[in-house]
């Protein structure tokens, strides 16, 4: 039954991608396809609400980046997500700059730190490239960094975990060949942005590893109603969601940060507050990459900025979602409450707002100049 679904799946995209075809620009692309001319931003794991957030940030000049920016979406054939309804979005929302670009190279655990039939794509993603985002997502396989699964960690889609792991090793190189040769070498001041998993990813691909829970294992927390107890900066997800008490309550916390080096520092004075749906984190921190923001307690790494590639930074909280930026966004924490502020209520200005704005600004500018 899984095949028949996976060929039904197949060959429902053929058919939307015929109907998806205007003249001879088709939503899916190959990385050959891409020409070097245009601006070309790459954006992992493009699900619908993926591109729907990044539509909206480009439309509203959030992400200030040029008009005719290509943004193709990367991501691997034997991920569990189902890419049609991608493709459909697109075509339905007309977004004639944004395309799909499927890999279906081969790629195992056992050659991610290496060259492998993923090496050659990657290689001309990055030449062609000039920006790449690297977004949220579950766990990564402990596995993949060399320890035991814990109870709590959910392995949901590996495979999806061997291709970003892979993509970003090749891109900064890391701890486990520090002979291998960073495709970055060649562009070192492209900006890539590892967003919640994509800094988890960043960090494990760089040959760190991950505390696999951050309640159990910094806190001593076991179960939800402690959890619920503590006070919300040392929160890192809303953890009423697991009681399911109310299906419309928002699936992160705020809490604030400590900005401790560039290129945050520089993005709002005081400790925004920021957004974060996470139990994992950083443990031990991956090769050449440094902390420049960590949790008001100083036991979560908050952010990492690679040392020779300087346009490499991950964010451990979520500077992207639209509720950030909409006043019509409004927010609900508790089960049951009435909901009736907005982000932009709470946290305008220097509370956060100018921060996440800067943030978008500071990738735009080099994004714009790479």
């Amino acid at each position: 039954m899984k095949a028949i679904s996976k060929w039904l799946s197949g060959t429902f995209l053929v058919f939307l991608l015929m109907a998806c075809t205007s003249g001879n620009q088709s939503i899916i692309v190959k990385v050959d396809d891409i020409e070097r001319k245009e601006k070309v931003l790459i954006l992992v794991h493009p699900t619908v609400n993926n591109i729907k957030t990044f539509s909206y940030l480009i439309e509203n000049r959030i992400l200030s980046i040029p008009s005719n920016t290509k943004v193709v979406g990367l991501y691997h054939v034997d991920e569990v997500y189902d890419y049609t309804e991608s493709a459909e979005y697109i075509h339905n929302k007309q977004l004639k700059n944004f395309k799909l670009l499927p890999v279906k190279k081969r790629i195992e655990e056992q050659n991610i730190f290496s060259v492998n039939g993923c090496t050659d794509v990657f290689t001309k993603i990055a030449r062609v490239a000039d920006g790449i985002i690297f977004t949220g997502g579950p766990d990564i396989p402990p596995s993949i960094y060399v320890e035991k699964t814990t109870l709590l960690t959910q392995i949901i889609d590996p495979k999806r975990h061997y291709f970003e792991v892979s993509f970003l090793f090749h891109l900064i190189g890391g701890s486990r060949d520090t002979l291998f040769v960073p495709l970055l070498n060649a562009k070192p001041l492209m900006p890539i942005v590892g967003i919640c998993l994509g800094m988890q990813t960043m960090n494990v691909a760089a040959g760190g590893n991950l505390i696999q829970d951050i309640p159990t294992e910094l806190y001593g927390i076991t179960s939800v109603e402690d959890a619920l107890t503590q006070q919300t900066n040392h929160l890192h997800r809303n953890y009423y969601t697991n009681l399911a008490l109310d299906d419309k309550i928002n699936w992160g916390n705020f809490h604030q940060i400590d900005i401790i080096d560039e290129p945050l520092k520089s993005m709002c004075s005081g400790k925004p507050w920021v957004l974060s749906s996470h139990h994992q984190c950083v443990d031990q921190l991956g090769w050449r990459l440094k902390s420049i923001a960590l949790s008001t307690d100083g036991r979560v790494v908050e952010a990492v900025r690679h040392s020779v590639f300087s346009n490499v930074v991950g964010v451990q909280f979520h500077p992207e979602p639209i509720l950030l930026y909409s006043r019509d966004e409004y927010l609900r924490f508790v089960p049951n409450q009435p909901s009736r502020l907005s982000y932009l209520d709470m946290y305008s200005g220097e509370a956060g707002e100018k921060f996440h704005r800067n943030f978008w600004s500071w990738f735009g500018r080099r994004f714009i100049e790479n």
